[in-house]
């Protein structure tokens, strides 16, 4: 017999106790609304990440954003979309041209971070030969402040990689979002994605390959969001989302 939970690991088909779920379909819903809890709350683990890309051979620099907390950064989303002015001062001493930045942001899940941005990140820039500039690791950043940072190191574009609000059944999806001419003030119209990124969602592959595409095309077209069609060649993998998005 065909189930429908065979094709989705969506909540359906739980069946009932009386008037109420199964007992063991309560507990997982709480069990996964804790995990999705514990990603939004988990601290950004700076100097591991850091440590990681240099063993890659990636250059990087350590930033925060003017949220002085993670409580803080939860009430203040405005706050996680502009950088402190330490942070300010530290990048105008890397102050260039770069043909793209990188930014890892923790977002509403360091767990994605964590688990998915460096070997993301080191899958993309194998073939990527570009001036890069080194990669910003920010701590209590949305996705907006990839805009400034883009701006101050006079980068052509901007790409963040940044933890994505937890689901229920994906407490690490890492998103990536990319920005034509990044400045203050952006939209998230301007912008592309591609999410999901993670074991049971996108593979490295997939979102490299996707991520290339668009970064390539961005710089021909000089411009990027809901005038930047993804239409990359397949690479016989599960299903991408590249669109806008404006939920931060």
């Amino acid at each position: 017999m065909i189930r429908l939970r065979d094709y989705t690991s969506a909540r359906v088909e739980l069946g009932r106790a009386g008037s109420s779920l199964p007992t063991r379909a309560l507990l997982e819903f709480q069990l996964a609304h804790a995990k999705a809890r514990d990603a939004v709350h988990l601290p950004l683990a700076v100097n591991s990440l850091v440590l990681e890309l240099k063993q890659k051979g990636i250059d990087s620099v350590s930033l925060s954003s003017a949220a002085r907390n993670r409580d803080e950064y939860l009430k203040r989303p405005d706050l996680g979309r502009r950088l402190s002015d330490d942070s300010r001062a530290r990048l105008a001493g890397l102050h260039s041209e770069y043909d793209a930045a990188f930014v890892i942001a923790d977002g509403l899940s360091a767990l994605a971070v964590h688990r998915h941005a460096v070997p993301l990140l080191d899958l993309l820039l194998r073939d990527l030969d570009w001036r890069i500039a080194p990669v910003a690791v920010v701590e209590q950043g949305r996705i907006a402040i990839g805009d400034q940072i883009g701006e101050l190191l006079v980068a052509s574009m901007v790409v963040v990689l940044i933890g994505e609000r937890p689901g229920l059944s994906s407490p690490d999806s890492l998103g990536a979002y990319l920005t034509w001419q990044p400045r203050p003030g952006r939209t998230d119209a301007e912008r592309n994605c591609v999410s999901n990124i993670r074991a049971e969602g996108v593979s490295y592959q997939l979102a490299s390959h996707k991520l290339r595409f668009l970064m390539n095309e961005s710089r021909r077209l000089k411009l990027s969001g809901v005038r930047l069609k993804e239409n990359a060649p397949s690479v016989g993998d599960s299903i991408v989302d590249s669109k806008f998005i404006g939920h931060r």
